[in-house]
């Protein structure tokens, strides 16, 4: 039941009726009442005034009257000024919760049919060269959740993930193996696999710059010093040589390679993301490249006489873009070509295809577009860059070549520690087995780190503060965790009570408090909207929050097992349940489970 729909309708039957006009629904402006003032909906009347040739108090109270004859779900109206303040009954209410009782765990959400839109959600992409990182986990958590609504949302979502597998980034971490590794591997270090490939890429960068230092003692320029440093040479001839399909070196590459999906597949598994669709750039750049001679045959590019071929955006207000290298090796944007171009044709009925990517990377998105567009490719205009802001920390921001990043692996590791830690010392779980007190630890650890990084806007540079993220009290996942582990235990004890909350709500008056979280309840489904419209999982975690706010002052005032007359104890029991329900939706749609217990 869409009761704005229901208003909006009659009121366009009122003006109709009052004033003989006609008018659009977009006249009309319906929103939620201010907190003071009675009523739950409130309509704006002076765009009316012009037709009803009245004060905005009178046009307010004619309309009024014609919806309070009109419409069974409205208790009473109040006028303010121009604004008219609509009263909604308490059947319709306890229509709300009944019809939410009903479709379970559908609630709010939309179905997805045959004929569904198809939508691509990328992200993760990480480099072979390194273990994720805190910036990592933002990137994951927001592409999990954006694909997560877009499926409340009634999308088919592929949930993809693009392997950044070559290149010289890679060929960094393999010419340092092969000169300082000694033919190390995971197994003989005991390390995670891309923990080992990320540290010859840190010694590769420290080598370098030595290397630099050197080459300017000896009178280089910087610039000079940085072409001519052995180990970037040698990086560069390993790449020549992967692109030729070397057979050593492509060997080393696999191996390598190998190690480190190990070690991302034990991160993506802890962090509890997972995808539909994985592509590896070593098997789409070529398809990139030869779209990029085929464009500088057709005219749309150009080849300097160096032999690198380039892309002229100066009619686009932008500068040249590099495409083919001067030896023929491809950069970023030739295999994000290939990429796009493949998915298309995998997926031709795709409605967007949304890239979960830093926003550093703007003009590279910028970029993407257009050439696809000058290459003849019209559904260009479906790619969507989901821009987000960078990951800080107290201390400043992180750098992966000089090892300073935080470790996705150890941030993990250090959030359950906290979890365990406050737990003992609140003494919450005594009474669970140390398997079942194991999970709530992990649980909450998780919660608190994803709620943290998804309650902020994605467009927002964040502040990361793990001691922050886990408190029990605030706008913190594990505040929402506890409030639905404390609703659990409420219907916990109505089970053992014998007390049936399967029938039907009961038809009673609610009381403000009870009211409040109807309403908030009401909400979920445009939350769920909202969120997808604007890619922003913000808004669930906003919603969500709310939500167990109006709870737990219901829960502070209203006794619900105590409560002596049986059909409001059964209302509240109800009420509830439906409250831990949204929860645990909302909640999913983060990718945050929610413990019975905490």
């Amino acid at each position: 039941m869409n009761i704005e729909s229901i208003i909006v309708d009659k009121v366009i039957e009122a003006v109709k009726a009052l004033y003989n006009v006609d008018i659009e629904t977009s006249a009309i402006q319906i929103q939620e009442t201010r907190k003071e003032f009675e009523g739950d909906k409130t309509v704006a009347v002076f765009p009316f005034v012009r037709f009803s040739k009245k004060s905005p108090e009178q046009t307010a109270a004619e309309i009024g009257d014609y919806l309070q004859n009109s419409v069974s779900h409205i208790q009473s109206y109040s006028v303010v000024k121009g604004f008219l303040n609509i009263l909604l009954s308490h059947s319709y209410w306890i229509e709300i919760l009944q019809q939410a009782i009903e479709q379970g765990d559908m609630y709010g959400t939309k179905p997805i049919t045959a004929n569904s839109p198809v939508v691509m959600v990328e992200y993760s992409s990480p480099n072979t060269n390194k273990p994720l990182h805190l910036g990592h986990i933002r990137n994951n958590l927001l592409g999990y959740a954006i694909a997560q609504i877009l499926a409340a949302n009634g999308n088919k979502v592929i949930k993809a993930n693009l392997i950044n597998d070559r290149g010289i980034h890679i060929c960094k971490s393999m010419i340092a193996w092969k000169l300082f590794g000694n033919g190390e591997t995971p197994q003989s270090s005991g390390l995670k696999g891309d923990h080992l490939v990320g540290k010859y890429y840190v010694l590769f960068d420290a080598t370098y710059k030595k290397q630099i230092q050197e080459l300017q003692a000896q009178g280089k320029t910087e610039d000079e010093a940085k072409q001519e440093a052995p180990i970037m040479l040698q990086a560069r001839e390993l790449l020549v040589k992967w692109e030729a399909n070397d057979a050593e070196t492509i060997e080393l590459w696999k191996t390598m390679n190998n190690w480190v999906y190990d070690g991302f597949n034990t991160t993506y598994t802890r962090m509890g993301v997972s995808f539909d669709k994985m592509y590896y750039e070593s098997q789409t750049y070529l398809l990139g490249k030869q779209v990029v001679i085929d464009g500088l045959a057709a005219g749309v590019l150009y080849q300097k006489d160096d032999g690198s071929i380039w892309a002229d955006l100066t009619d686009e207000g932008l500068d040249h873009k590099l495409l083919l290298r001067p030896d023929g090796t491809s950069v970023y944007m030739t295999q994000d070509i290939g990429t796009a171009i493949e998915r298309f044709r995998e997926f031709g009925d795709m409605q967007e295809l949304i890239y979960v990517v830093g926003n550093e990377q703007n003009y590279h998105f910028q970029v993407l577009r257009l050439i696809l567009k000058k290459l003849g490719y019209n559904w260009a205009d479906r790619i969507y860059h989901m821009s987000y802001g960078m990951v800080e920390l107290p201390e400043g921001k992180m750098k992966s070549r000089e090892g300073t990043v935080v470790d996705a692996d150890d941030l993990m590791e250090s959030m359950l520690q906290d979890s365990i830690a406050i737990s003992n010392e609140l003494g919450k779980l005594s009474g669970l087995t140390p398997q079942e007190a194991a999970i709530v630890h992990e649980t909450i650890a998780q919660g608190a780190l994803k709620y943290f990084i998804l309650k902020v806007e994605p467009r927002k540079t964040m502040l990361f503060n793990p001691k922050e993220s886990i408190d029990f009290n605030g706008n913190t996942g594990p505040f929402i965790q506890y409030t639905y582990a404390r609703i659990s235990s409420v219907l916990r004890k109505a089970a053992q009570n014998n007390i049936d909350i399967s029938a039907i709500v009961p038809h009673i008056e609610c009381n403000e408090k009870e009211r409040e979280v109807l309403k908030q309840l009401s909400r979920y489904s445009e939350a769920i909207e909202i969120a997808g419209k604007e890619h922003a999982p913000s808004h669930i975690a906003n919603y969500v929050y709310d939500l167990v706010k109006v709870y737990n002052q219901f829960y502070h005032d209203c006794s619900i097992l105590n409560e002596e007359f049986a059909d409001i104890r059964l209302y509240r029991l109800q009420l509830s349940k439906q409250v831990a329900c949204t929860i645990q939706s909302a909640m999913r749609l983060l990718g945050i489970q929610v413990p019975e217990r905490m």
